[in-house]
């Protein structure tokens, strides 16, 4: 027995020993600060306007809302002149300079947020050195506002990282302005003021964040969710109506058959052309048949069972109302035109539509009165299902599955070349209108 040893050779330049983790944290921060500040940091980034949709715009009047959507900008120019308040009050050194150092980064920020912020950073030192010398080192009063400001606004129109790459620098700048350089021997230092306000006011930022990040996510799941529930739902449908329709034309196949195996024999000596003819009708239906228990296969659930009673018909319509009237819903039925047999088909998809329909109203709108409409016309069949508003409408619950019928009922009605309208009549209720075309005899023929 042989033993190989592989050995794995290093990719050719690829001496380099592994990085530790460590190293590859601080790159990566390294590589988020470039990225945050300085990439394109000048770049032009206008403030979008509020949306009309939202909470409290879309309850305002009409003509309040055009207004509204101007409210972060407005914000920003309030606290621009507060910040011009604050800079212009007891300012020992030229005004002329001070102000405009504090007022420009708040102004900034709604077109360039980032350059706002390093706009604060630059003027801060410029503000501490010419201004009062009755104010505090490193911020100004002016300054302060202003840099609280800038912090605010940026950290809301970026990401949470950038707040927290702006607050390392501030501590820094801090840090450095309290030990380094500058007058502080002369004035107090309101450093701590400046780092314990912005990081409460970023935290806050970054938790209001993360919050519309996650509800975001949550309605993009829940759209997705109603997508994909909304198509189960129609591949359930067409599943149930092929299983259905099986049987309705499983059974006009074996009539096929038979007739054609029979037919033959209801001629005094038929001619072979005429039974080799029969044959192959019967032996195509039986394919016919054959191909259609496969598909049925293929669709049919785990816990399908199949039904030991023929697929209903508008004759059995009457016994549906029975049950629904016992179920506690007052209805009536109508019809118009001469009645006659139709495709079997068209009948079981009428039966449905209305046995759907009715299931509705029992569950959307308990109490509720309901008539149903039958319209034997030249062109078709056409059905309408209607029902008043509930008495009490506090007593209907929501339904986790509400509209599904509606998509079963499009289905049936699409299947057959139909049309279908559904919704909400005037006094509250709703109703259903189908029309389901039916050939005539002569269409047929032709």
């Amino acid at each position: 027995m042989t033993e190989t040893t592989h050995i794995q050779t290093p990719p050719p330049g690829d001496g380099a020993k592994p990085r530790s983790p460590e190293y590859r944290v601080a790159v990566d921060s390294l590589r988020g600060l470039r990225q945050d500040l300085f990439h394109d940091a000048f770049a032009y980034r206008p403030l979008p306007r509020r949306s009309t949709a939202g909470r409290f715009v879309r309850r305002l009047p009409v003509r309040l809302r055009e207004y509204a959507t101007w409210t972060p900008h407005a914000l920003i120019i309030l606290a621009a002149l507060i910040t011009l308040l604050l800079a212009g009050v007891d300012t020992g050194g030229p005004s002329l300079l001070v102000v405009p150092l504090a007022v420009l980064p708040v102004l900034m920020t709604m077109v360039r947020p980032v350059g706002a912020f390093w706009l604060s950073m630059a003027a801060t030192p410029i503000t501490g050195m010419v201004g009062s010398s009755w104010g505090e080192w490193p911020w100004q009063a002016g300054s302060f506002a202003c840099h609280l400001t800038v912090l605010t606004v940026v950290a809301i129109r970026t990401r949470p990282r950038t707040a927290g790459w702006m607050w390392a620098l501030t501590a820094l700048y801090a840090l450095v302005a309290d030990t380094g350089i500058g007058p502080n021997n002369m004035y107090g230092t309101n450093s701590g003021p400046m780092l314990v306000f912005s990081a409460m006011i970023l935290l806050c930022v970054t938790v209001w964040h993360i919050r519309r990040h996650a509800e975001q996510e949550v309605t993009a799941q829940q759209t997705v969710t109603a997508h994909e529930r909304s198509r189960r739902t129609l591949l359930e449908e067409r599943t149930t109506i092929a299983r259905e329709l099986h049987d309705v034309v499983a059974h006009h196949m074996s009539v096929v058959a038979i007739q054609a195996e029979a037919a033959p024999y209801r001629v005094e000596n038929p001619p072979p052309e005429l039974e080799k003819a029969f044959a192959t009708i019967r032996e195509n239906a039986v394919a016919a048949l054959t191909e259609l228990r496969r598909v049925l296969g293929v669709v049919r659930a785990e816990d399908y069972e199949v039904p030991d009673a023929p697929q209903p018909t508008l004759a059995d319509l009457d016994g549906l109302l029975a049950n629904v009237r016992e179920a506690g819903l007052t209805v009536e039925k109508a019809v118009t035109g001469a009645v006659r047999e139709l495709p079997q088909g068209v009948e079981l998809s009428a039966y449905r539509i209305v046995q759907e329909a009715l299931s509705n109203t029992l569950r959307h709108a308990p109490g509720a009165t309901a008539r149903v409409e039958i319209g034997y016309v030249l062109g078709g069949l056409g059905l309408r299902i209607v029902n008043g508003p509930p008495p009490n409408p506090s007593l209907v619950k929501p339904s986790p599955g509400a509209g599904h019928g509606i998509t079963g009922m499009r289905e049936r009605v699409s299947m057959l070349n139909g049309e279908m309208t559904a919704g909400g009549t005037d006094d509250g209720g709703y109703e259903v209108a189908v029309f389901l075309p039916v050939a005539l005899p002569d269409e047929d023929d032709a």
